[in-house]
């Protein structure tokens, strides 16, 4: 039976704890009263919880405890589908089975993701042939077998949620049956409005306690003017060393030869008149084939009339299709939605024009809150982007001034404190606390951080022999068992080829099979080498003894000739800051920290870590950036590395 709300967030965590038939630990409970602080104080939390602590926990029970209370909604966001899953499918079922007896009421929770993620009735109802040409002629059968097993599948689903339907389908079946935000017909015009899945799931969501939504939600709710997210009193940010690229990402406008082509043909087979838009396009590329790619400081006439042509151009296309003809929502409804969407598409494509275009009305680039820059395809699809300068600014009106943000993640240690992610994520000064969870490993005595100071700086030219050498003597001292994190495709494809014919180990390479079957290979062959680039560098969970070595080939600097990055560093030293330390430093730390972070997945975890990057130990930087990773024991002796895998081989 239901109990009155007078439970305490000591009381609901040990009580869930006790259910999962988990063991108390401090850095949990400690987090997990830092979150109830804040949400009592209204005041944000920045809180590093390293892997182990259990931070799932540790920020949920507070929201649930919080929302009851305040009759509320909290939202988490996540940044990955995986804790995203993990949330949704174990850590709150299990957690509402267990506070239940001990609250008012079941705690309940929604999962809320984009509308394109969800089975569209009206689609699907739709008389309308697969686009042929999109697909090969030996799949059309294949094609058609999984259409209609989708239809099936609508009948018995009651979520229409993508991620349900097992097994799953192409992306190119899926598009067939969903819809993007800008291609709904919207639920008061559609047949199926009352129906819809997209609707449901969010009706449903602004009626429970915790919604769980991914970072992008999050920041097209904070920053444009239509309201994804239901009503809530406070946000938790989990994997937040990933808020600032994600919100970037929302923030950015790109134009694009492709996209406007695209458009002006959508526009034609509305009817529409498109000479006009097609000659301003051609004009528009070649007022940009003669300029420099990277960032613009400023702008040429020619590339200023070109693009005040094109949102001249964009605005009369978009007259022309705006007004359906009588009739045409009930007799041709798939018509009446291309308008729709198209209306919306030009009309982004307008404000991405006169955005890039309103970055030089002010002359003093120092000033700029935008960045433009050009970059050079080899497809002859040239782009245009333009993105904000820094998000903090965005996030500290948009989102912080009028909501408690809770930010947790196992790295945002950057530099030995947080201060670092807070500036960068905009948390206003005086109005935010910082926690360091800690981690229930022992990093000093269960990992070794091996630096090879003995081997040049790597250069432009790939691997060097005697860093390949370097990675076969550690693997055969590790017996297998090795994580290789390579900075670039180039080079993770150049140790693996290398390894391939001078060990006897199975060597597994990014690209060759899904990242998940790949993983799970290299978990069950306890000999085996995983070898892959960035996306491998978080998210990899492999505790036990098929992970002992873990190999970084260089520091993972950014590119230097990444347009915003530069801008964004230009504009620290501008404000006589530091604009590598801030930005390529921090940059670097992060992953770092993410990448050393796969080696102790569990308590009983041991092993190396070796980074084969001299200047970690040689530069001053090298300090900044061992300070931002966990404290393990740090050698740059290779027979003490090489000897301490062989114990654990021995040993294991």
């Amino acid at each position: 039976m239901s109990q009155p709300l007078s439970q305490t967030t000591e009381d609901l965590l040990a009580a869930a704890v006790d259910a999962i038939g988990g063991t108390p630990r401090p850095g949990q409970l400690a987090m997990a009263q830092a979150v109830t602080r804040a949400f009592d104080s209204e005041r944000h939390l920045a809180v590093q919880a390293g892997t182990g602590t259990g931070k799932s926990l540790a920020y949920l029970v507070p929201s649930i405890l919080h929302a009851q209370r305040t009759n509320s909604t909290v939202v988490v966001s996540t940044a990955t589908i995986a804790l995203q899953r993990q949330l949704v499918e174990r850590d709150l079922p299990r957690l509402a089975d267990a506070l239940e007896p001990l609250m008012e009421r079941r705690p309940t929770f929604a999962i809320l993701k984009g509308r394109n993620n969800y089975l569209c009735l009206h689609k699907l109802s739709l008389d309308d042939d697969t686009p042929d040409a999109l697909i090969e002629e030996d799949n059309l059968s294949r094609i058609g077998r999984e259409v209609k097993r989708v239809a099936e599948w609508a009948e018995e689903t009651e979520t229409g949620d993508r991620d349900d339907l097992v097994p799953g389908v192409s992306d190119l079946v899926w598009r067939q049956v969903s819809v993007t935000s800008s291609e709904c017909l919207g639920a008061a015009r559609c047949p199926h409005g009352e129906e819809c899945f997209a609707q449901l799931a969010r009706e449903a969501a602004g009626e429970v306690d915790v919604v769980v939504t991914n970072h992008a939600m999050l920041a097209i709710d904070a920053l444009s003017d239509v309201q994804i997210l239901p009503e809530h009193s406070a946000v938790v940010i989990d994997e937040a060393h990933e808020l600032d690229d994600r919100i970037t990402a929302v923030a950015t406008n790109i134009i694009s030869d492709r996209a406007l082509t695209l458009a002006a043909r959508r526009a034609g087979k509305l009817g529409a008149d498109t000479a006009v838009l097609e000659d301003v396009v051609d004009d528009f590329n070649a007022a940009i084939g003669i300029e420099e790619p990277g960032r613009w400081e400023t702008i040429s006439e020619p590339a200023r009339a070109a693009f005040a042509a094109l949102s001249s151009a964009l605005g009369k296309t978009y007259t022309a299709i705006a007004d359906a003809p009588p009739g045409e929502s009930e007799n041709s409804p798939e018509t009446f939605a291309e308008r729709g969407n198209l209306k919306n598409h030009l009309s982004d494509l307008e404000s991405a024009v006169d955005r890039i275009l309103s970055v030089f009305d002010e002359e003093d680039v120092t000033k700029h809150r935008d960045v433009v820059w050009l970059t050079r395809s080899e497809r002859g699809d040239d782009a245009v982007s333009v993105a904000p300068l820094s998000v903090a600014t965005l996030l500290r009106s948009q989102l912080f001034a009028d909501t408690t943000v809770v930010l947790a993640s196992a790295t945002l240690n950057v530099g030995g404190n947080l201060n670092a992610m807070a500036a960068a994520w905009g948390l206003p000064d005086g109005k935010w606390d910082s926690l360091d969870a800690g981690t229930p490993f022992n990093p000093s005595k269960a990992g070794i951080l091996y630096t090879a100071r003995h081997l040049p700086p790597p250069g432009r030219d790939g691997l060097t022999d005697q860093t390949l050498d370097e990675i076969a003597e550690l693997i055969t001292a590790a017996g297998g068992r090795t994580l290789g994190l390579f900075s670039s495709r180039r080079a993770a494809d150049q140790a693996a080829e290398a390894m391939r014919s001078r060990l006897p180990f199975d060597i597994y390479l990014q690209g060759e099979d899904s990242t998940g079957a790949l993983v799970d290979k290299f978990a069950k062959a306890e000999n085996s080498c995983l070898f892959g680039t960035l996306s491998l560098w978080q998210g990899v969970d492999v505790p036990g003894s098929a992970l002992s070595l873990v190999i970084i080939d260089r520091i993972p600097f950014p590119r230097p000739d990444d347009p915003l990055l530069q801008a964004r560093s230009n504009a620290a030293d501008a404000a006589g800051r530091s604009g590598f330390m801030e930005v390529s430093a921090t940059h670097a730390a992060l992953l770092l920290a993410q990448g050393t972070g796969r080696l102790l997945r569990s308590v009983d975890d041991r092993g190396v870590i070796a980074v084969l990057d001299s200047r970690l130990s040689t530069k001053r930087y090298g300090a900044f950036l061992r300070s931002s990773l966990l404290p393990f024991w740090q050698t740059t002796d290779p027979e003490v590395a090489r000897g301490a895998l062989r114990r654990l081989v021995a040993n294991s």
